[in-house]
């Protein structure tokens, strides 16, 4: 009886460590995602190519949206120039949810416009007639009270020309037209390998045939040489 009640109570024990050991992967397993995600939380983004050319007097979009793996609450973003050390603010405005539009956005320079859409994720600004003076660093900041404070930021470079720069080709051109005619060559060589190939094939058939002809001919001409009888004397 002892014995079958130890039993009892160590498959009892190592039954309920099962379900510990499990409930523990469980627990590892969420806090990882849950870490992960707030990790990534919340990320701003101004694009593959943060930089742009553009021509004084000309309009340009500033791009920037942001992304959120938790949501937000009050999203609060501003974009911010950076003049000669000094971050001025070109933008600010509060999102209150989720693909909903900012009562207000505040603008605080000239020839800037908001054209951002939170149906979108995208809180990007369009800069008009463009000076020299606009260029440099702009910061796209945001901040989501989800997350306790953490501040993320994406910079986006601008840069004013008198004029776009032509770009010299010619070596490309160069280059591309040496690979072209290689290419070219080499297919005609092909081509005229496959022909030369194929000739060849054709008279050495042909002189295959010629051959076998002309070997049936001669056995033909030495079986008649050998069926003529020699006349009978008389």
């Amino acid at each position: 009886m002892e014995t079958q009640s130890r039993g009892r109570l160590t498959g009892g024990g190592s039954g309920g460590g099962g379900l510990t050991s499990e409930r523990t992967v469980s627990c590892l397993v969420l806090t990882l995602v849950i870490g992960v995600c707030c990790i990534h939380a919340l990320e701003m983004n101004t694009g593959k190519i943060p930089f742009l050319e553009a021509v004084n007097g000309s309009t340009v979009l500033l791009p920037c949206t942001y992304a959120s793996c938790i949501g937000i609450t009050n999203l609060y973003f501003k974009w911010e120039f950076n003049d000669n050390g000094t971050m001025q603010k070109v933008a600010d405005s509060v999102i209150p949810t989720d693909h909903v539009e900012p009562n207000k956005v505040n603008v605080y320079r000239e020839r800037v416009e908001y054209v951002g859409s939170s149906k979108e994720n995208n809180i990007s600004i369009l800069l008009w007639n463009v000076t020299f003076e606009d260029a440099g660093v702009y910061t796209c900041f945001g901040k989501n009270p989800k997350e306790k404070g953490r501040n993320h930021s994406a910079f986006f470079t601008l840069y004013v020309v008198e004029e776009l720069r032509v770009v010299d080709n010619t070596l490309t051109i160069i280059i591309a037209s040496c690979v072209g005619g290689f290419i070219a060559s080499l297919m005609a060589f092909m081509l005229l390998k496959n022909f030369t190939l194929f000739v060849l094939a054709k008279i050495e058939e042909k002189n295959k045939e010629c051959l076998v002809t002309s070997s049936g001919i001669d056995n033909t001409e030495n079986g008649l040489s050998g069926s003529k009888s020699t006349p009978k004397k008389a």
